[in-house]
């Protein structure tokens, strides 16, 4: 049966390849220039190129005695990463292509994961504005801001979708959805890359493949195991999308695939990415993902070293194990010349179609740096970007917007703290220069408004998880009060306050890498202070911080009005106090379904019925699948988000309730602003295959339109159904349509929808 499978699944490849081949191709002149650089290339100085240490900011001058400079001397680097300033980079520069042999540059890279020095939302955030032009727009800048500072590749975006927020990555991506994944992936590509012909452009970098958001029990780095119908139709989309897209690099995940560690995984580095998808670029591992083979139990340094190599991975990111093997290996014959030159070629490709062989200096351009960096527009579409990332969860009684009059409170461990606002994996940014949501808020309101402020608590009653928690320069010191102290001056504070803004959650670095979390509560000290706020009789309004899905039920059930802001970026405050005083009207959506406790985890929308699902609206039956404790039911479901007005949805109309593979149809409703205020509704198109070869999810997200209405204007709004949205990966891995029944639902959350039916034939 196994060879059965692969013999499948090496016609489908070979089926594929050719229709799938996507990204630059190499010239004639690309390839001669290549070949006869090559030919004058000695074994180290190939195996060189493969090298990718961490610079570290070895220099602030002349590059004269570090040991990474000796090596760029000597042909044994490829590209450095984690250096800052476009005159760092100059002058490393020069050292390759002036003082080493063949004078080949460099590719400097760097973790621009959500903006340089204009930091935008974290990713999980920015996919909550249903927005590509505005996503695509905060890659540009980033690729903008960064290219001015000598960066020319960037480890971004991260695609991996992710379903259960104890992981901590799930603040990097895009969220739960396959398809929304691979639209925001296609986006960011472009964003960054463009067509790769000016000193703006950078080259963007996929991660991580694969599989890595489906790690168990969302522990960070952990083992993943998962059926490949699963893996090509939940997973990899929007991997795929990225590679159609033209990206020029990819990253390898830190787990394992199948019992193989992804680095050594020749299934997906070679026979999926390469030969199945028609990828050109080259592949990097992630931080020692090598070295960590060893651990992984994969064999010693040499031995994983071959295996990632044979594999299909180009180049290793510090770990040096190429560096240090693959001439021993080659000898051995563990790895072939071939294979090393194919590498090779591959790096050096990059850097030619980047243009570097050309201006090595091509993104050292000194003007640039001092003009193209944390500028006012950047900032100014960076503040309009974060506020529509926001999503309103709640608003009891309208609570919001507010009034720029009164005394207001701001009350909060995160309320006037801005070094957390730029949110996890901001490596560029300047933290000092954030707005933090006291002075957010104090600023917009003007002189209309009295705001008082309190610290109320700490992060968290256990210290030594506020140190885990404030990482990177973002602690949160403690100046010897104690918490009743914190108390007590927060409700003499509220006492003399109109209405009150809590500030809490979590801080930017409990979320991220390495920041998994069992408990996904609001820590105990702040929901402390959120219980002291209530009994005041005070309206509390929370502005919640997370890089992640929350359990919140309590403060759902009991706090009037919760505002989620993620992190959002160097203008969060301002765009915070933007939506809270209804400057701008929120229209964010959710991208991953929050659970009401930490037990329903993973919990997504696109689950399976199950041969004994519990019917719709009802709680527990016994002997169907469900909780004695607790609903099947979402606190908050995927695409949820309220505004400040409200949208009614017509029926939904289908242009005809049968369809040819060859044809289409028209699905439309109309939606109306019933509400008092202009607004921004995501209306979502989601299907069912009813009847399959394979079980199917309950719904799928094949497609939405973010409108903006007027009070009381109506507009029609209409989806093309084709048979490409019907297709699916079947058992045999092939990508078909299948004639039968489907159902058509329309909303503006995947719960909250209109339905209609419709035959394939």
């Amino acid at each position: 049966m196994k060879k059965i499978f692969f013999s499948l699944f090496s016609a489908l490849i070979l089926c594929n390849a050719v229709l799938h081949a996507q990204g630059v191709k190499p010239s004639p002149q690309m390839k001669a220039y290549i070949d006869g650089l090559m030919k004058k290339m000695t074994l180290e100085e190939k195996i060189g190129q493969l090298n990718l240490p961490s610079a570290g900011d070895i220099t602030t001058g002349q590059a004269k005695s570090s040991d990474i400079a000796k090596k760029i001397r000597e042909g044994k680097v490829g590209g450095l990463f984690n250096v800052k300033t476009v005159a760092k980079i100059k002058e490393i520069q020069r050292v390759a292509v002036e003082e080493s042999r063949l004078k080949i540059p460099l590719l400097f890279g760097m973790d621009v994961i959500h903006g340089y020095e204009t930091v935008f939302p974290i990713p999980l955030g920015l996919s909550c504005t249903w927005n590509l032009e505005a996503i695509e727009q905060s890659a540009r800048i980033a690729a903008i801001e960064a290219s001015a500072d000598g960066i020319n590749w960037t480890f971004s975006p991260m695609v991996d979708i992710a379903r259960d927020p104890r992981w901590g990555r799930i603040a990097e991506g895009s969220g739960e959805d396959p398809y929304l994944g691979a639209q925001i992936a296609k986006a960011m590509v472009m964003g960054y890359q463009g067509n790769l012909t000016d000193n703006t452009q950078i080259l963007a970098c996929v991660k991580h493949f694969a599989l890595y958001g489906a790690a168990e029990a969302g522990r960070d780095y952990n083992t993943t195991d998962m059926s490949r119908v699963r893996m090509f139709n939940e997973y990899f989309p929007p991997y795929k999308a990225a590679v159609d897209a033209g990206v020029g690099s990819v990253m390898a995940s830190f787990n394992e695939v199948d019992g193989i560690p992804a680095t050594a995984n020749k299934f997906l580095m070679t026979e999926v990415l390469r030969n199945l998808w028609g990828f050109k670029g080259f592949v990097v591992t992630d931080y020692t993902g090598i070295n960590e083979m060893i651990d992984h139990g994969m064999g010693n340094l040499q031995e994983v070293s071959a295996l990632a190599l044979q594999a299909g991975i180009d180049m290793d990111m510090v770990g040096e194990g190429f560096l240090t093997t693959l001439a021993s290996s080659l000898k051995e014959g563990k790895v072939t010349i071939q294979q090393i030159d194919h590498a090779c070629r591959l790096i050096l490709e990059a850097k030619y179609i980047l243009g570097l062989f050309d201006n090595p200096y091509k993104y050292c351009n000194e003007s640039r740096a001092k003009t193209d960096i944390y500028t006012a527009a950047h900032r100014k579409i960076a503040r309009s970007i974060a506020a529509e990332s926001f999503v309103l969860l709640k608003n009891q009684d309208d609570l919001l917007p507010l009034k720029k009059g009164g005394t207001i409170a701001v009350i909060g461990p995160l309320a006037d703290n801005k070094r957390n606002m730029p949110g996890t994996w901001s490596v560029a940014a300047n933290f000092d220069n954030a707005i933090s949501v006291l002075t957010g808020i104090k600023e917009v309101a003007g002189t209309e408004a009295n705001v008082l402020y309190a610290k109320g608590s700490f992060l968290d009653d256990d210290s030594l998880f506020e140190q885990r928690a404030g990482m990177f320069g973002k602690d949160f010191s403690r100046d010897g009060k104690t918490k009743q102290q914190l108390m007590d001056e927060a409700l003499a504070v509220a006492a003399r306050a109109d209405v009150i803004i809590a500030a809490v959650g979590e801080s930017s670095e409990m979320s991220g890498e390495s920041s998994s979390r069992t408990n996904i509560d609001i820590p105990r000290a702040q929901k402390d202070l959120l219980e002291a706020l209530l009994k005041t009789g005070k309206p509390v309004i929370m502005v919640m911080f997370t890089g992640r899905p929350l359990t919140i039920k309590w403060e759902s059930e009991n706090i009037p009005a919760i505002l989620n802001v993620w992190f959002g970026g160097s203008e969060a405050g301002y765009a915070i106090a933007d939506v809270l005083f209804g400057d701008v009207v929120p229209s964010g959506k959710l991208t991953s379904t929050f659970p009401q406790n930490i037990g329903q985890v993973p919990i997504y929308y696109a689950h399976k019925n199950t041969g004994r699902p519990l019917p719709e609206g009802k709680w527990f039956e016994k002997f169907r699948s469900n909780y004695l404790d607790v609903s099947n039911d979402p606190l908050y479901p995927f695409g949820y988000g309220l505004s400040y007005t409200t949208f009614s949805y017509s029926d939904v109309k289908l242009s005809s309730n049968k369809m040819s593979k060859s044809g289409k149809i028209m699905a439309s409703v109309t939606v109306t602003n019933t509400g008092m205020l202009e607004g921004k509704e995501v209306v979502q198109l989601y299907i069912r295959d009813l009847v399959g070869s394979i079980t199917r999810p309950v719904k799928e997200l094949k497609g939405f339109q973010k409108i903006n209405l007027k009070p009381g204007e109506s507009k029609e709004v209409s989806f093309t159904i084709t048979d490409e949205m019907l297709k699916f990966y079947n058992s045999d891995l092939k990508f078909v349509s299948e004639p039968g029944a489907f159902k058509v639902f329309i909303g503006g959350n995947s719960r909250d929808v209109k339905e209609a039916s419709f035959q394939l034939y």
